[in-house]
């Protein structure tokens, strides 16, 4: 963005004499830790174009584990960086987490721009400076997620846990310095409201559509396409799939691999992660997509309709801000819903699902994701920041 040092398409001053020529804020960018290119990692390489010139703050950066318009720009780390093992055991040292972040020192900043799903949202800036929040939700580790997380660990982390979190929760309700947040959506908006007691504009994360095309053959299977962790509950995927006898493709990691596999009937297979041209052509060859978990957004469902397949879904949570039921009267369905998180409701979705595949038009199915497309995203944030920095210009100075 032209106009703003960091690099911005927007001709904004700072506060100052209107009769001298203003001088472009100074603008630095915020993340929580730079280890693979996930949703967040996605908004972030938008955020990076928008202000190609800003350096980005995290706690931890894995160098080569995230896009080249990320990696090639100035990256400062913390403490975290430096500890054993960070690079792959960085969550052990979440006690940590507060003190690093606030370590940081971006006094020289004019306008801060975060975006967080555990820390960075309490990264310190001056007084006079423009801190927004760019939400993937509040402290996943220790608001809604706490007992997910526990689940599976070990018996001093279970006993550790409760107390931490409570004060974490506290720590991250003290530690309140943003200007405005925006939400990925209503769902997270809503949660913002009930942790911090503030509003929240909601702009939806991007799905590229580019990455993906529908194909003319679909195969006998159904997909998950997840990371394999306790609250994401790909066991309902994988025990309806064996009760109903279908083929089930499971793409993803984690911790709940072995378990996940012992429960499985002989339909059921486990690739591990896989590319995105791989991952792409699965989604496009799919009968559908299972999609477990209560999600802050979920963008896998978008992918599954940018590649012209539907979603059988939870029905709770972002995937209800993206999808289109099959009771929707004015939009072609993308989604089947099931309301209760265990298999007997799956198995009922899936049945419902095959009984009306027909009515799954694939070009409907890319419309609906055309609207979440990454230039879509792009412009929605670039005219947030400009009309959010043209308030906080006009306002007063303290």
């Amino acid at each position: 963005m032209t106009g703003m040092q960091g690099g911005s398409s927007l001709a904004l001053g700072d506060r100052g004499d209107t009769a001298v020529a203003p001088r472009p804020p100074r603008v630095a960018l915020v993340h929580d830790w730079l280890t693979g290119m996930r949703g967040g990692e996605r908004c972030l390489e938008v955020f990076c174009e928008l202000f190609p010139d800003a350096p980005l703050y995290t706690l931890l950066h894995v160098p080569g584990s995230v896009s080249p318009v990320i990696e090639r720009r100035r990256i400062v780390t913390s403490f975290v960086q430096r500890l054993p093992a960070a690079a792959t055991g960085y969550r052990r040292y979440l006690p940590l987490f507060p003190a690093a972040v606030r370590s940081f020192d971006l006094r020289q900043y004019d306008l801060v721009v975060s975006l967080s799903h555990c820390v960075a949202k309490a990264v310190p800036v001056r007084p006079g400076a423009l801190h927004l929040c760019y939400c993937f939700t509040p402290m996943r580790y220790v608001w809604d997620l706490e007992d997910a997380y526990a689940e599976g660990a070990g018996a001093i982390t279970r006993l550790v846990l409760p107390p931490l979190a409570a004060a974490l929760r506290r720590w991250d309700r003290r530690t309140d310095g943003v200007g405005q947040f925006v939400a990925i959506s209503s769902h997270i908006a809503d949660r913002i409201r009930r942790v911090y007691g503030r509003s929240a504009e909601v702009i939806h994360p991007p799905v590229e559509c580019a990455r993906f095309r529908p194909s003319d053959t679909v195969d006998d299977f159904y997909l998950v396409v997840s990371a394999l962790v306790p609250y994401k509950r790909v066991d309902l995927a994988v025990r309806a799939a064996s009760r109903l006898g279908r083929r089930l493709v499971v793409v993803g990691q984690g911790p709940e691999l072995k378990r996940l596999r012992a429960m499985a009937g002989p339909e059921v297979s486990f690739l591990g992660w896989r590319g995105d041209a791989e991952v792409a052509e699965l989604y496009a060859r799919c009968r559908a997509v299972l999609f477990t978990a209560v999600e802050d957004y979920g963008i896998v469902p978008l992918e599954a309709a940018a590649a012209g397949r539907p979603t059988i879904a939870l029905g709770r949570g972002g995937v209800l801000e993206t999808m289109v039921g099959l009771d929707a009267s004015d939009e072609p369905p993308t989604a089947v819903f099931f309301g209760e998180q265990t298999v007997d409701a799956l198995v009922d979705a899936i049945t419902t699902y095959e009984k009306a595949e027909a009515r799954f038009d694939p070009r409907a199915l890319v419309a609906r994701a055309a609207r979440f497309d990454r230039p879509i995203f792009a412009r929605r944030v670039q005219a947030y920041i400009e009309r959010t920095w043209r308030a906080f210009q006009a306002a007063p100075a303290c």
